[in-house]
């Protein structure tokens, strides 16, 4: 599935919530590792994801487009990530994910078969979804993308991207009061 060169990728968190959608005409494999790598990624350098955040990852790959010429590629490409934007959208706690760059409208098609994984191993899992790791994590990535607001003309799409982290956090940190205390905030 990851050896598909055109398909579009959903990431979720360790609440399983959605988190952010993308769409390749190289490998899927090849992408998603950039994103996680912090490897020539907008996402990751502007801390606009978080990939210590990602906990598993859903693909759609269209084999069907290998060798199909580059414009109906990027149609297809385009329907479909439209379709898993408004899906995660629908599916999200908070009605948004990520994605600083808005996802082009396009004709909502049903979703083809998809592969969902999860990429972090029990262990670590255990480790990494503990809720105050989790809260640290997400304010230090809110502390980094404020940084990189402030030093530059951003796009509206960047400052969403920090309000949708901010709710994040505050769902988090509410989470993890209520666990505690039991009462709500």
């Amino acid at each position: 599935m990851g050896d598909a060169k055109h398909g579009v990728y959903l990431f979720y968190d360790y609440d399983r919530e959605p988190i952010y959608v993308g769409r390749t005409y190289e490998k899927l494999r090849t992408r998603i590792r950039r994103h996680l790598t912090n490897q020539r990624t907008d996402a990751a350098a502007m801390s606009v994801l978080d990939p210590f955040e990602v906990a598993e990852i859903e693909m759609w790959p269209l084999w069907e487009l290998e060798t199909a010429p580059h414009q109906k590629a990027l149609s297809q490409l385009i329907n479909l990530e439209y379709s898993v934007y408004q899906r995660a959208l629908r599916d999200s706690v908070f009605a948004a994910l990520l994605n600083e760059q808005d996802i082009p409208s396009a004709h909502a098609i049903e979703l083809p078969e998809s592969y969902r994984i999860s990429i972090v191993p029990k262990e670590i899992r255990r480790l990494r979804s503990h809720p105050d790791i989790r809260i640290a994590r997400r304010a230090s990535t809110i502390a980094n993308l404020a940084r990189i607001i402030s030093e530059r003309s951003p796009s509206p799409g960047l400052r969403r991207t920090l309000v949708v982290q901010a709710q994040r956090l505050e769902w988090l940190a509410r989470q993890r009061y209520t666990s505690l205390t039991g009462q709500k905030t």
